[in-house]
Order: C-alpha cells, then structure tokens, then sequence
C-alpha cells in the first residue's frame, strides 16, 4: 500500500484510458488518486464523474473550468496537496493516457522516498516501437539540455516525475502553465542544484501516440524560450550599440579628430548596450533577483572575457586557414561569436546570475 503519496493525473477530454490508468493504480497500492479535468468539453467531461463512481474513497477530482494547460493542472493538484494533504510524502505525475505504468509509478514514489529527490521516470528511445517526432523531439532537447544548459537527462520528455513534498511549493513557482513547464522544472533543478535522479520504466506508445495533446511547433516554441528570448536580448542590444554610436557621435565636437571620435562613441556605446543588455537577460531571460552588484560584476567578467576570446578566436583561425579575403574573414567570426553565443548562455545562467536564484 502506498499511503501518504498522490498520484496525479491531469486530463484534458479523456478517453476510456484515463479510467484504466486510475484502477491500475489503484489496483497497485495507490489509495490517493487526484484527476484534474483541464477544461474537458461536455462529451469527455463525464469520463472523470464515472472514476469518481467507482472510487469514491480513493479518487479526487479537481476542475478548471476552461482549459489552463498541463503545467497549470499540475500545479493546481501541488497547491491542493500542501493544503489537503499535510501528512504526504510527496506526488507522483501521471499522464492519463496509458503510457506510464503502475509498476513504473511505484518505481519512481520507491526511489522518491530513498533518495529523497525529485525523480524523473525516463524512457528507452532507441527502442522501435518509439514514435519519429518523439524520439527527434528528445534527442534535440536533450543535446540542447546537455551542452547549452550543462542538465544531463536522458528524457526529456517523460511526463512521469516524483516529487518530494518538501519541493511542491518550490514547483509552484516553476514559469510556465502548458507544456513547457515540465521543460522549465528540469531547467530550474537544474540551475538551482536541487538533487534529481533518474529511474528506466517502460517505453509505452499508443496508436503511435496520437492522442498527445503536444503540439510539435507551438509547444517547442514554448520550450525554448529562454534561449530564444537570450537570442532576441542579444539583437536588441546590436541595435542599441548601433543607435547609441551614432546619437553620441553626434554631440562630440568636429574639431576632435575623426578617429578620436570614434573610439570615444565605440566605448560609450558599448557601455550603454551592455548595461541594457545586462537588465534585458536578468530581468526578462532568467528572472532573476536579489543582489544585482554582484550579478553586474561577474557579467563584466564574462563581456572581457568573451570580447577577448571572440578578438583571439578570430584571429587565430584568420592565420590558420590563410584569410585574405574580408568575407572569409567575417564567416570566420559568425561562426565564432555563434559558438560564443551558447557559451555566454550557459554562463549567465550557472554563473552570472545563479546566485540570484532559488
């Protein structure tokens, strides 16, 4: 019997699955059952009135009257959890369409309560029966994950997670109200160096998953927000950089000599862009708060230290691969400062503005 754990399964017009996935578990100790109808229409919504029947003493429903998204479902069950449920180990996440099994559950509430960490329940996506756009979607996200963002998780995907009590409200405040929230939980443990392991269950697709609700374009969109959101932060403060240099160039008199001029609006600008750039990624990218001095110096160190790779890097390839030519030249230092670009990423979250975090 697993006394003192939830199971949690948010649904949005459900189909006999959900009512297998909630006997399972019942059927496998779990005496705590919490659906969340996300805004069901009429003709799926009686589906949770049926489980409900049937389990009166072990099944909960929650409603949103319209639909809030997954990660908003979730977070409605946590916040009821900490305020109906004061005595619980912790919750287990569900998808409610047969894929994750009770065995598996089980699995994840085991290892939950020993390790005493948030675990995620993940998937072999090398195995056939694994539908194309899932195992493209992982294993992007995943190397995305890995070399952009230094997260090491093998599943990117898994909607079965454990979750410790002591860490529900800590999940309240994750970002996000739909797909993207399971993504921004793992980057948020991630950045906040809150312990997580992870634990093999089994690789379950059904009519190669098309009851998904996971929009491939939108919901990706969503993902990557952080890093697009850096990406348009970064442009941003081009265009500033560009204007500032020609405003101030404006107020220096003539009589200065003309490289003289220029140096002074170059620095100038400079400053102006990386002091907006530096509100942009830490108000705006990351979300940051709480001591912005020292955030400011160690954002200074990384723009010295980037500039100076960048001027390093540039030159060195210009001599290696013989680069007379100015646009062999300027090919040189996109790749450069592109790659430059996802190091300065990873930077400013696990540095720069890590402390500000939590």
């Amino acid at each position: 019997m697993y006394d003192n754990v939830q199971v949690i399964i948010p649904s949005l017009n459900p189909d006999e699955k959900l009512a297998k996935t909630a006997a399972g578990m019942i059927e496998k100790g779990f005496t705590d059952v919490i659906l969340v109808d996300d805004g069901s229409d009429e003709a799926h919504r009686g589906e949770f009135g049926k489980i409900k029947d049937a389990y009166p003493d072990n099944v909960t429903v929650l409603v949103h009257e319209v639909n809030k998204g997954k990660g908003r479902a979730m977070k409605t069950a946590f916040e009821y959890v900490m305020k109906e449920r004061k005595d619980s180990l912790g919750v287990v996440t569900v998808d409610g369409d047969g894929q994750h099994t009770p065995e598996d559950a089980a699995k994840c509430i085991d290892a939950m309560i020993e390790q005493n960490a948030f675990i995620i329940g993940c998937r072999d996506f090398s195995l056939p029966q694994v539908p194309l756009r899932s195992r493209l979607g992982n294993v992007i996200t995943r190397n995305v994950f890995r070399y952009v963002c230094g997260i090491k998780v093998s599943d990117t995907q898994t909607g079965l997670r454990a979750v410790p009590a002591s860490l529900l409200e800590y999940m309240t405040h994750v970002d996000g109200d739909r797909y993207e929230y399971e993504t921004n939980q793992l980057l948020k443990i991630g950045s906040d160096n809150i312990s997580y392991s992870e634990v093999p269950i089994e690789t379950v697709y059904i009519d190669d998953n098309q009851t998904s609700h996971f929009h491939p374009f939108r919901d990706s969109a969503r993902i990557y927000g952080v890093i697009l959101k850096f990406a348009a932060s970064s442009v941003i403060s081009c265009i500033i950089d560009i204007v500032s240099f020609r405003v101030i160039l404006l107020f220096i008199p003539s009589i200065i000599a003309e490289a003289t001029r220029g140096s002074i609006a170059g620095v100038l600008a400079r400053i102006i862009s990386a002091a907006c750039n530096f509100l942009i990624n830490k108000k705006v990218v990351f979300g940051a708060k709480g001591n912005s001095a020292k955030s400011a110096v160690r954002y200074l160190i990384l723009a010295l230290c980037q500039l100076g790779a960048s001027l390093g890097l540039v030159a060195l390839f210009t001599i290696l691969f013989n680069a007379n030519s100015d646009w062999v030249k300027t090919f040189i230092k996109i790749i450069v400062d592109t790659c430059l670009f996802f190091v300065s990423f990873k930077i400013q979250r696990n540095w720069v503005f890590k402390t500000e975090k939590g």
